[in-house]
């Protein structure tokens, strides 16, 4: 079992940046590939960024590409996603999730999940 708590989350102006942190307990996060998901109030929950149990593969949504950025401290068990160039568009409850390097490299889509986080809320002001 692995639990999964976001943190970082808050209210800023459009242009600004947050960095979002997850930190796992229960196992180590090594032989997980991570995630984040998104879900606007009315919304599906949609794939924002992966990485890879390594590190060495990312893949992003197209939608923050070039302003989001995901990567990974195994050694502290936690995920970050560095949101630059924040747009109102943006505003949503983030979610972290988890699963097995062996059953999926990279996490896109919501039925890999194998763990989801609580969620940590980002909103962006216009």
């Amino acid at each position: 079992q692995v639990q999964l708590v976001e943190s970082g989350g808050g209210l800023v102006q459009a242009g600004g940046s947050l960095r979002l942190s997850c930190t796992a307990s229960g196992r180590t996060l090594s032989t997980y590939s991570l995630a984040w998901f998104r879900q606007a109030p009315g919304k599906e929950r949609d794939f924002v960024a992966t990485i890879s149990g390594s590190g060495g593969s990312t893949y992003y949504a197209d939608s923050v590409k070039g302003r989001f950025t995901i990567s990974r401290d195994n050694a502290k068990n936690t995920v970050y996603l560095q949101m630059n160039s924040l747009k109102p568009e943006d505003t949503a409850v983030y979610y972290c999730a988890a699963a097995p390097s062996y059953l999926a490299i990279i996490v896109r889509t919501t039925t890999q999940v194998a763990y989801w986080g609580q969620g940590t809320q980002v909103t962006v002001s216009p």
